[in-house]
């Protein structure tokens, strides 16, 4: 009970209306010396989801908006990736195990909720973890863990892997789906349409991979980066610090989130990443393309963990477009927003998403829908 008091009232004070209210008029000051519009992309979901629900977005001046970026996991995932977890879950004698957000994202097999109602053992966990238990629980199954994340959760899928070549467990398959925060962000800033000049950068990812994975990004494009936090005051005075900069024109690189984020980040977690994965030559992005060196596969020695080699006859790695009517892609880029989708919130809608963003919790679409405000 103690605990949770401690976290409530420690909450209270990043969610504190006056501390808000006071950055909102100290921005508002800072705004006035503005030289040009600042477009901020907050590359994570949840730094979107912060600003629909807080309704920080009214707060701005209209010199500084928000761009949605492509910081949530399950949103861009390609289609072609999302049938290779289909076709796994439809072979014999496979359990396929997933986050609970993939069940419901449309491929143009299905999704994995589908291949459930047609008799696949699909099942979502809460923790990686749950596979090595599941695995032993069913010896004479294949289980398959369709991994998912950033740098964030990579090191869980990599501790689940060495757990099981310790207990010598032969029947788990890894399908890696692991991307890399950096490389989209190049390719996004790079684009001839691309009008970002200023980067919220995210901060569960940060805590794992450290502020420095963002130093040749502010080298190549020198723009205003906050490593910023997930509550509404951590959000405000990131927004603050960035517009200091560019008042000033200085950008640098700065942490916010300091009280969880150092340059370094978490060395250990990162060890445990390089022992089991590599770099992948090219991988996928909804939106985006086939991006280079974006992902993560099993390095070689630990091949015979890898569902990708398990399955291979029977996998197809075809891109497969998008539905024409969804601009998902479009707002991952940070060319559009929710709203300029004909489709949201009328045939594309949480119960019967079109796209990505409309399934997963940290998905532009959803939090639109979820709090109806306009960014």
């Amino acid at each position: 009970m103690k605990n949770t008091l401690n976290t409530k009232l420690l909450l209270e004070g990043f969610r504190d209306n006056n501390a808000i209210l006071a950055l909102k008029r100290e921005l508002h000051e800072i705004a006035k010396d503005l030289q040009e519009p600042l477009y901020m992309m907050e590359v994570c979901g949840g730094h979107t989801h912060t600003l629909m629900r807080y309704g920080l977005s009214h707060l701005l001046p209209e010199s500084i908006q928000c761009i949605h970026g492509p910081g949530c996991p399950v949103c861009i995932m390609p289609k072609s990736r999302i049938n290779q977890a289909y076709t796994i879950a439809m072979q014999k004698d496979v359990i396929l195990l997933t986050l609970g957000d993939m069940m419901r994202v449309p491929g143009s097999l299905g999704s994995l909720q589908d291949a459930r109602a047609l008799g696949a053992d699909v099942r979502f966990v809460y923790s990686p973890m749950q596979a090595l238990e599941i695995a032993k629980a069913n010896p004479y199954k294949r289980v398959v863990y369709f991994a998912i994340g950033f740098e964030t959760t990579t090191p869980m899928t990599a501790a689940v892997l060495k757990r099981a070549i310790e207990s010598g467990l032969k029947n788990l398959f890894i399908h890696s789906n692991h991307v890399l925060v950096p490389p989209p962000l190049y390719a996004i800033l790079g684009s001839k349409d691309c009008k970002i000049n200023a980067l919220i950068a995210p901060s569960h990812v940060s805590v794992i991979a450290g502020s420095k994975i963002y130093e040749p990004l502010f080298e190549r494009f020198a723009m205003p980066i906050v490593v910023s936090g997930f509550e509404p005051v951590d959000m405000m005075e990131s927004i603050v610090m960035i517009a200091r900069q560019a008042v000033r024109n200085a950008p640098k690189l700065e942490v916010q989130y300091r009280r969880v984020v150092t340059r370094e980040g978490n060395t250990k977690a990162q060890e445990l990443m390089r022992t089991y994965f590599e770099i992948r030559e090219s991988f996928e992005w909804r939106g985006l393309g086939h991006i280079a060196g974006s992902a993560l596969r099993l390095r070689d020695e630990f091949s015979a963990f890898c569902a990708e080699r398990e399955f291979a006859s029977v996998l197809d790695h075809t891109p497969i477009a998008d539905n024409k009517a969804c601009r998902c892609g479009d707002i991952l880029r940070g060319v559009a927003k929710p709203l300029d989708c004909k489709v949201f919130g009328k045939s594309c809608t949480p119960e019967h998403p079109l796209g990505s963003c409309m399934v997963s919790s940290e998905g532009a679409c959803a939090a639109y829908y979820k709090y109806g405000q306009v960014l």
